[in-house]
């Protein structure tokens, strides 16, 4: 049977990054903390967490950290410790995160733990058992969990019109857009590359820049940096008021997505599923 405690333990340096907070957290001393994660890996034969700095858990130690949330979710559920806050792990998008979601997380049953992934990538997150639930692009169900269709965000391609008119004066070309900068999240972004592929039939090496933050991605937009895809929901007064404008009309990219649950945890996590479903409706195209 896996030592709880240590696991307790093992989850308050993941969330809070060292061993002097975690013992705070959760009451005992340091030396404690450091002999629970200690007899932890010796139990485990592996390690589980990087001493860093920062500290931060292995693959095996955040495999450990998901059950531990999990264990206590049930628990909760069953009234066994009533006091207890359970943690619970869900991988989520930048850009759901940023317009939509957020309102359906206050009726989280505990402590969230949110992991900012690519809609095409957050079901790994899933298949690993890393996380209880995941906002995905695809329709699935991962083996294990429940999938509900939340509906399509709808993304368009956009720049300031004075960028348009200085980089594409000749035209939205293949050949304009191999040399204009372009706007990418990351490297797991394939939005504007998918939307040149789908009007352009090429694919093209874009110039860009890297802003991995929903907001600044934007913004970076609207001061003019490059074009990028944006979601309609978080550029509609930009569209309205004329700073932003498609560069192609009737181009837009819709985006399935899809809530998906491990089936063990959704009882308990029924409140948060039916927030996340009111929300989506609500903003999503149905």
């Amino acid at each position: 049977m896996i030592d709880y405690p240590a696991l307790a333990a093992l989850a308050e340096i993941a969330r809070r990054g060292s061993f002097d907070a975690a013992a705070r957290a959760l009451g005992i001393t340091q030396p404690a903390v450091s002999q629970r994660i200690k007899s932890l890996e010796a139990r485990m034969g592996q390690v589980l967490l990087d001493r860093g700095p920062p500290v931060t858990p292995t693959e095996a130690g955040l495999r450990l950290i998901a059950h531990w949330g999990q264990v206590q979710l049930l628990e909760a559920g069953l009234a066994i410790t009533p006091a207890a806050r359970p943690t619970i792990r869900i991988a989520i998008n930048a850009d759901s995160l940023a317009s939509w979601a957020i309102a359906a997380l206050p009726q989280a049953p505990g402590l969230v733990d949110l992991v900012i992934d690519d809609q095409d990538h957050a079901e790994s997150w899933l298949r690993a058992g890393l996380v209880s639930a995941a906002i995905t692009g695809q329709r699935g169900p991962v083996p294990g969990c429940d999938s509900f269709e939340l509906g399509a965000m709808r993304y368009l391609a956009v720049a300031r019109p004075d960028f348009i008119g200085r980089h594409f004066a000749e035209g939205i070309t293949a050949k304009a857009l191999a040399s204009v900068p372009a706007l990418i999240f990351n490297s797991k972004d394939g939005l504007q590359d998918l939307w040149v592929r789908q009007h352009f039939g090429d694919n093209i090496a874009l110039p860009c820049h890297m802003i991995p933050n929903a907001e600044a991605f934007v913004q970076a937009t609207r001061l003019g940096m490059g074009w990028g895809m944006s979601p309609e929901l978080m550029i509609a007064d930009d569209l309205r008021d004329g700073l932003l404008v498609p560069l192609r009309a009737d181009a837009a990219l819709d985006v399935r997505l899809y809530w998906q649950i491990a089936r063990i945890m959704a009882p308990s996590l029924a409140p948060l599923t039916r927030a996340i479903r009111r929300a989506a409706a609500a903003a999503l195209i149905q």
